[in-house]
């Protein structure tokens, strides 16, 4: 027989002496006059609760300033309302629209968010995932460092990419390849006959699919091109990567990243190699300050905000470890490019 709760001793009257530090769940019940169980199981199981109770609890919670906490709520019911977004570098401004998207949609659907950074490493992404699989109701992995098999094997998850695509799982991602085409035909139209691509990590999906673009997309114009590289994503990987692209006498480098690209800039300028004048630079993803550099860098842009609300949305949806829900979808954005003053004629 299920035990009914005792009804509170009569209205709310206003709680005096509200303490200084945060309010406990034991202050509730003191202050309402139930027993410290009775308030728990408005918070975790309401149902189990008369609604005359439940609006006593609440008032006197929320006039004591009350928060339940998350993770206690979610041990009847093992929800949490809280999602990880597990990001492959931090500090790169790249992710921070992501990061403002997946924030927004979360927070319009009443959950918490995160944050989590996996500092290029899929050995930490995959701690980030079992250490805290008890602690959130899904995972966003936003350019996972994993390989395909290892993100299989965290199938018990609920579990949402973006900016990677492997089978069975959600995704959101920016268009690689219609982006990369406006990549080549800009240069092409300045009368580029070769390209180097500055490739970014070995374990990164995404530079895999941004050279395969490059290079189809050059083969398709009748240009030339290379792949240099890896090089690490960052400012300091610009430096070797624009040595490397001098030794290759190229007209035109497309830097992984923006990071990158804004390196390669600085080195070319230390080097009093004139850009675009005697060669044209191309990043991704149009970060904060790629229009600050100089010259401006002409980068692929694409709606990182937009690519955070649909990773939650996707998450959301997603069909969790019991496979029930709506099938597996890949949402692709659109890519455009910003031209800048980093690209110009190929020199005669």
């Amino acid at each position: 027989m299920q035990q009914q709760d005792p009804e509170p001793a009569g209205e709310t009257e206003p709680v005096a002496g509200a303490p200084r530090r945060p309010a406990t769940i034991y202050d509730v019940a003191r202050a309402a006059g139930l027993a410290t169980s009775t308030v728990s199981r408005t918070f975790s199981n309401p149902t189990r609760v008369s609604a005359r109770t439940r609006e006593h609890v609440h008032a006197v919670a929320e006039q004591l300033g009350y928060q339940p906490n998350p993770l206690a709520r979610a041990l009847p019911s093992g929800r949490t309302r809280t999602v990880a977004l597990i990001v492959a570098d931090i500090t790169n401004p790249h992710f921070f629209g992501i990061i403002r998207g997946a924030e927004e949609q979360v927070r319009a659907a009443g959950f918490t968010l995160i944050l989590g950074d996996s500092k290029e490493s899929p050995e930490l992404e995959a701690r980030h995932v079992e250490q805290l699989s008890r602690s959130v109701d899904g995972f966003l992995i936003a350019a996972s460092r994993m390989a395909d098999d290892s993100i299989r094997e965290l199938a018990s998850h609920r579990l949402t990419l973006i900016n990677r695509q492997v089978d069975g799982y959600s995704s959101a991602i920016v268009d690689v390849v219609d982006g990369t085409r406006q990549i080549v035909e800009h240069l092409a139209s300045l009368g580029h006959t070769s390209l180097v691509y500055l490739a970014g990590p070995r374990r990164s999906w995404l530079a895999a699919q941004r050279w395969h673009a490059l290079r189809t997309a050059a083969r398709a114009l009748g240009l030339t091109a290379t792949r240099l590289g890896p090089f690490p994503p960052t400012m300091h990987g610009g430096g070797a990567a624009a040595d490397a692209a001098l030794g290759s006498k190229t007209t035109a480098a497309v830097a992984h990243n923006d990071l990158l690209g804004i390196g390669v800039l600085r080195r070319f300028a230390e080097r009093g190699v004139g850009v675009p004048s005697d060669i044209s630079v191309v990043g991704y993803d149009d970060i904060f300050g790629a229009d600050f550099c100089s010259p401006p860098l002409t980068t692929l842009a694409g709606p990182f905000e937009e690519l955070g609300r649909a990773g939650v949305d996707l998450l959301l949806r997603a069909r969790g470890p019991e496979r029930r829900g709506p099938q597996p979808q890949q949402l692709v954005l659109p890519a455009h490019l910003v031209i800048r003053g980093s690209t110009g004629p190929a020199p005669g």
